[in-house]
């Protein structure tokens, strides 16, 4: 901390925060509108199910364990959609630790990486990503489930 304050300046703590939004916007995106088509596909298919109960069927809720796994779905959804830029962010923001030579701009690191390692590079890391993204965000949508369920019940 204190070497880069001294090096760069108060600048230096957000010196990346481009790559990240870059990475975390898509994410963002593409993870909450996952889970709004998972959710309406499996509202929809309950719906049309010959056995779902009348009074059920209405709702727009789902179970904890649905939100779970729409959740879980969700977040390998944006994950596979955004890990390429997740790499290429780390590769960015780790090269100053690396003895590679450092990259000169974003899209020199994404050209090195296809021409040196392959297009499985820019995949790297997402088994670990997925391990805790998955139950995170699994988690926050049944939680938000639940809380949407009591201030619903609230109102009444």
């Amino acid at each position: 901390v204190k070497t880069i304050y001294a090096q760069e300046g108060l600048l230096g703590f957000y010196s990346a925060w481009r790559p990240t939004m870059a990475r975390n916007i898509p994410f963002v995106i593409a993870t909450f509108t996952a889970n709004d088509v998972l959710k309406q596909k499996v509202l929809k298919a309950r719906d049309s199910s010959d056995d779902a109960d009348a009074s059920d069927s209405s709702s727009n809720e789902l179970s904890v364990k649905q939100n779970l796994l729409i959740g879980v779905s969700s977040a390998l959804i944006g994950a596979i959609i955004t890990h390429p830029a997740d790499v290429v962010k780390t590769r960015l923001m780790t090269q100053a630790a690396s003895k590679a030579l450092p990259y000169t701009s974003t899209m020199d690191c994404i050209q090195t990486i296809w021409k040196t390692e392959g297009v499985a590079a820019f995949y790297s890391g997402f088994v670990q990503r997925s391990a805790y993204m998955g139950p995170l965000w699994s988690i926050q949508f049944a939680l938000n489930g639940v809380l949407c369920k009591s201030f619903e019940e609230r109102k009444k």
